[in-house]
């Protein structure tokens, strides 16, 4: 049986305000003063309806988009005869550079009605991203349709979602053992957005030559007793890396973390023909600089692709309410059921069981901290 493409349909949109047409003229009262005859012929009231200047909605012929959609309300038909479906490599201001079914390349803006639509993301088109898009005779193209999207890397900016990457399997959370310090409460934002996204994590602490990875056994520990992967490595040295190798082997990886840990070293290290930029940690402030200035999809050798990201110091959750916090917290998620009021808050009720488990020492008090700053709001990315 051949399941036929639904036919698309005449949806009403919205569009951003910037682009609705002007409401009315303002110079009016000036044109009723110059001629005050004028004032018997103007209508006495004025209807708003659903139609015409004075509303956002716009039809657009397309079909509806669903949750895990483009962030757009309606995805819009395409010419299937000279639309080619290709993948967002990187983003570089208004273009997006697109590679096609057989390898070529192609520099694409992207098409105004996609702009102008209501969303709240930040862009429209990001890297990782399976977008429909026409050439024209210059060799150069326009996106016309972004394709359903899973497996999203996104943050909060300003109230706005701000999608770093998409379409990826797993997150590499990049930690640094020193230059800089390891940031735990950074890294536990990090697994939130992957239980959130139903995404593998897993956590690498690299640069641990430059200490006793003694020291490492404690966070190593508590992270692995809920069930991550946690990997330890030296792009230097190259201790752990054919483990960290046999991660991407594969997959559909982005690589997150902090600037200066070491996310294009260890990139570098794994295919050394990628050869991308990297610079050395600040003496004075131990805070790393930032060569890696978009994200940028590279196909690995050893199979697979990864997404090497910018260096986040600050990262705010998207679309997490302070009590949807605690169901993405593996560790704590066994205690909730065990408080005596439904609703607790786990921050400052009587009869709490998981106070209790932090008092007992079932539930690591590193680990409260960080939940407790994110239900409270507190602090915009774990600095």
């Amino acid at each position: 049986m051949v399941l036929m493409a639904k036919k698309p349909k005449k949806i009403r949109t919205e569009f951003r305000k910037n682009r609705s047409g002007r409401a009315r003229q303002g110079d009016l009262t000036r044109r009723f003063a110059a001629d005050e005859e004028q004032t018997l012929d103007a209508a006495a009231q004025e209807r708003v309806s659903g139609k015409g200047e004075l509303t956002r909605k716009r039809t657009v012929v397309g079909q509806a988009s669903d949750e895990q959609g483009s962030g757009l309300a309606v995805s819009p038909a395409v010419n299937e005869t000279t639309s080619r479906r290709g993948r967002v490599l990187c983003v570089r201001g208004l273009t997006s550079i697109v590679q096609a079914a057989d390898g070529s390349l192609h520099s694409c803006a992207t098409r105004r009605l996609l702009k102008t639509m209501s969303t709240d993301q930040r862009h429209v088109v990001v890297a990782g991203d399976w977008v429909n898009y026409r050439t024209e005779p210059s060799g150069d193209g326009i996106i016309e349709r972004v394709e359903p999207r899973r497996g999203v890397l996104a943050r909060n900016s300003r109230g706005r979602q701000h999608i770093l990457v998409s379409n990826v399997d797993q997150f590499i959370i990049i930690g640094s053992a020193a230059q800089p310090r390891l940031k735990p409460h950074l890294v536990d934002r990090f697994l939130v957005t992957a239980e959130q996204n139903r995404i593998r994590p897993i956590i690498c602490i690299n640069k641990v030559d430059l200490i006793d990875r003694a020291e490492l056994q404690p966070i190593v520990g508590v992270y692995s007793r809920m069930g991550y992967r946690v990997l330890l490595t030296s792009a230097t040295s190259g201790f752990g890396m054919e483990r960290l190798r046999r991660e991407l082997a594969g997959k559909a990886s982005v690589v997150v973390g902090q600037s200066g840990v070491g996310k294009s070293s260890l990139l570098n290290t794994i295919q050394p023909d990628l050869k991308l930029r990297v610079a050395a940690v600040s003496d004075e402030s131990e805070k790393g600089r930032h060569t890696t200035t978009t994200a940028q999809l590279y196909p690995l050798a050893i199979g697979g692709y990864v997404i090497d990201t910018p260096g986040i110091r600050q990262f705010q959750l998207w679309d997490v309410s302070p009590e949807e916090v605690s169901g993405w917290y593996r560790d704590l998620r066994p205690y909730v059921s065990l408080c005596k009021f439904p609703n607790c808050t786990h921050t400052h009720e009587a009869d709490c069981a998981v106070k209790d488990a932090v008092a007992d020492g079932r539930f690591d008090a590193r680990r409260y901290e960080s939940y407790c700053q994110l239900f409270e709001g507190e602090g915009p990315a774990g600095e």
